[in-house]
């Protein structure tokens, strides 16, 4: 039987063939050699582990085809025998290293069932949520290495895609749901730049990446997980709307907004300073709340005077067994809602206004609202948001985790229809107060305000 060569590799490519992570993700930008190290790992761990099942799987078949089938047989000539028919290497140790691909989204069943020791996902951000976890339902011992082994799971992968939210939580920003161990997520940054062989024989190539436009490049070049092309409020930028907490006025007007369901609680407070600027500064965000749950959260996180509280008009629905609706659990509460209006297309709409930009009167730029940083979901699912394909007009609505927070802030500003301007929606004293000099609270504390 021949020997495998290894061939020269770079220290990032070093780094992932030494990783054991439970999941480990290479790369993050193009031109970093993802295909090539992902087929060299797969190699050397059937030839060290015996026995051991392994699955690589690319979203298609022609992919799978180029990327791997090809190169495969020809790295693995007189090492493994290539089965055409089941698209699977066998080496003398028992080894397996099966292909396969997820076209579709049910495509992925064929391996429901199926124990493979280590899973590859090649090119991971274009495969669905779906599919990533009915593999990771698959990723378990097969039974076939007699020797100690954790099961474990490789990607590789762009920015952008199905996938990119799951993938950027898990090891980009690093937040962990309370079934989940920081320890197990290992991420290994590969861009171009750290290809020597790209660098020294193919600059051209490099040249190509960086006249991308910006969002592109940013994602291909630089791996920048946070551009996303195709995002729905690219205006949105976490160096302007994001800001430190800072004081809110006791007479500035305040609202609760929220959208409401059991698999997520996304509440927020905003208020309106005396310029008609808004300040998102309190996030409630929490799954698995009933209704009466919900209203204990709202009231321990509510020690200021609320304007108005703003729900989604579905929690004015009765339910059939009782004849009451969500909203009027609320109001037995103490809490009265305010049914905000649905409109997805205006909505959003006045969610990109509310974010875009006015100059005060000395002519400095601000955005219309800013969100303080202890708001992380709602920053983080701004950013994740995607046009609908089938409706320029609105966003992507599938993945419904990313739009529970823009949802609700979405239900505030088609409520509020007047974002800021230095000549409109500024606080104007009344005759009472010019006459006392003195700045008169009406409507439950909150001053009056009017529009030019």
């Amino acid at each position: 039987m021949a020997q495998f060569v290894l061939p020269k590799l770079y220290p990032k490519q070093i780094e992932f063939c030494e990783a054991t992570s439970k999941y480990v993700l290479y790369g993050g930008a193009r031109g970093g050699g993802k295909s090539f190290i992902a087929r060299i790992k797969i190699i050397l761990l059937a030839l060290r582990y015996a026995g051991i099942q392994i699955l690589l799987l690319r979203r298609t078949f022609p992919e799978l085809h180029e990327n791997h089938v090809i190169p495969l047989q020809k790295l693995l000539k007189d090492i493994a025998q290539y089965r055409v028919a089941e698209k699977v290497f066998v080496f003398p140790n028992g080894s397996r290293i099966k292909l396969g691909y997820c076209a579709s989204e049910s495509d992925v069943l064929q391996f429901q069932g199926q124990s493979y020791d280590v899973i590859f996902m090649e090119e991971a951000g274009l495969f669905t949520p779906f599919q990533f976890q009915t593999l990771t339902e698959c990723n378990r011992l097969s039974g076939n290495i007699k020797e100690p082994f954790n099961p474990r799971m490789y990607f590789t992968a762009n920015p952008g895609g199905p996938l990119h939210a799951e993938l950027k939580r898990l090891f980009v920003d690093r937040e962990y749901k309370p079934t989940e161990k920081a320890e197990d997520y290992t991420f290994i940054e590969a861009r171009v730049y750290d290809n020597e062989f790209i660098m020294e024989n193919d600059p051209d190539y490099v040249r190509a990446l960086e006249r991308l436009p910006e969002k592109r490049r940013r994602m291909m070049l630089e791996g920048d997980w946070n551009a996303i092309e195709g995002q729905f409020f690219d205006e949105f930028d976490t160096s302007i709307h994001v800001i430190k907490p800072r004081p809110i006025g006791k007479d500035w007007r305040k609202y609760v907004v929220f959208d409401y369901g059991l698999d997520m609680f996304a509440c927020y407070f905003i208020a309106l300073d005396q310029f008609g600027y808004a300040y998102v500064y309190k996030e409630i965000y929490e799954s698995n709340l009933i209704v009466t749950e919900a209203i204990k959260k709202l009231n321990d996180y509510t020690n200021e005077r609320i304007y108005a509280y703003l729900a989604p008009p579905d929690l004015w629905n009765r339910h059939s067994d009782t004849g009451r609706s969500t909203a009027d659990i609320f109001a037995e509460n103490g809490i009265y809602l305010t049914k905000a209006n649905n409109d997805r297309i205006n909505g959003w709409l006045m969610v990109k206004e509310w974010l875009s930009m006015t100059k005060d009167e000395h002519g400095n730029e601000f955005p219309k609202l800013r969100i303080f940083e202890t708001c992380p979901n709602l920053i983080r699912t701004l950013q994740l948001l995607v046009y609908d394909p089938k409706d320029p007009n609105d966003a992507l609505a599938t993945n419904h985790e990313h739009s529970h927070a823009p949802d609700a802030l979405r239900y505030w500003c088609i409520s509020w229809n007047y974002p800021p301007s230095r000549e409109g929606n500024i606080y104007k004293p009344t005759a009472f107060e010019k006459f006392f000099g003195i700045k008169h609270e009406t409507k439950g504390g909150y001053a009056e305000w009017e529009n030019d």
